[in-house]
């Protein structure tokens, strides 16, 4: 299936990027007009990095509606039992880390259908995304959804570099398996906390997909 989904894009690429990408391609443009190769060059490639970074590719999900799709593109770094809190009942939950470098698309999409029941911004540290501890200490938002699965929760976590979470959900919105809910600007992480029961279907060290890559099946 082919999403929409939120936020704005423009030529291939996120709108949020066009903050970055306009001033580094005019101080490009200036640099080459006065002959200040020594401007127009760096400008030149960070306003490539930019656009490189914030690109926003049309994704086509699986047919399979109940399937537990990759929030985010990257690497899976942790597949462990959560230990942050547990299901309604007191059902145990699985958590699956993926890692995104710069170089990875950084749109996040949502894993399953569902409803939005919370938006939830935690201030906290900028640790290596790739560290254990930046799920817990790191800046970060937590969107609790419930969908045919169960309830489940996605951590949009800053890291290093990333120092901006944008969520483009709000609670009450019903969302599509695969539909864009926001993005984390120059690396970071993203975490997906799902009932135990579902059987995972990735391991540590796998790429990953956005919308596409299925992360387990409802068990």
């Amino acid at each position: 299936m082919r999403h929409r989904g939120r936020g704005r894009r423009l030529l291939g690429m996120a709108s949020d990027g066009l903050r970055f990408l306009i001033p580094l391609a005019a101080l490009a443009a200036v640099g080459f007009a006065l002959g200040w190769p020594w401007v127009g060059v760096p400008a030149l490639a960070l306003a490539a990095f930019v656009a490189n970074f914030f690109r926003d590719p049309e994704r086509i999900s699986p047919p399979a509606s109940d399937a537990v799709l990759a929030p985010a593109d990257g690497k899976v770094v942790e597949v462990n039992p959560f230990t942050g809190w547990r299901g309604p009942g007191g059902e145990p939950l699985t958590q699956i880390a993926i890692f995104m470098s710069p170089w990875d698309v950084h749109v996040n999409r949502a894993p399953l259908a569902g409803t939005v029941e919370g938006v939830e911004h935690r201030p906290g540290r900028f640790r290596a995304a790739w560290d254990a501890a930046a799920s817990l200490e790191n800046e970060q938002a937590v969107l609790h959804l419930r969908t045919a699965a169960g309830e489940i929760w996605l951590k949009q976590i800053a890291g290093f570099l990333a120092r901006r979470v944008v969520t483009w959900v709000r609670p009450g919105d019903k969302l599509e398996a695969g539909e864009r809910i926001g993005l984390i600007r120059f690396g970071s992480r993203v975490d997906l906390i799902l009932p135990a029961r579902c059987a995972v279907r990735v391991r540590p060290g796998q790429r990953t997909v956005a919308g596409v890559t299925v992360l387990a099946v409802p068990g």
